[in-house]
């Protein structure tokens, strides 16, 4: 199971943007959780089957609800929990 940390910049709270990260997240089968981390910033765990995570990703870039996006980076990374679910973490 692959696993990546996103970090998204720019207008994420106060705009369904977690909710649509959960429900996208969801609908393509993978796990892990969405979290706001300071201001205009928000963090994202995902796990699954690479080509699922891919799919996620390019959404995450054209289709999330993110009237201001300065960055998003999405690097792999070794992480020793799996998730049962994808939650949202606050």
């Amino acid at each position: 199971m692959k696993s990546y940390r996103c970090i998204v910049k720019g207008k994420v709270h106060g705009g369904n943007f977690q909710g649509w990260v959960q429900t996208e997240a969801e609908r393509l089968g993978l796990t892990g959780w969405v979290r706001n981390v300071r201001d205009r910033e928000a963090e994202i765990l995902i796990q699954g089957e690479a080509e699922k995570i891919a799919t996620f990703r390019e959404l995450l870039k054209t289709k999330a609800p993110l009237p201001e996006v300065e960055k998003i980076t999405c690097n792999a990374i070794t992480h020793d929990k799996s998730f049962d679910s994808f939650e949202m973490r606050g």
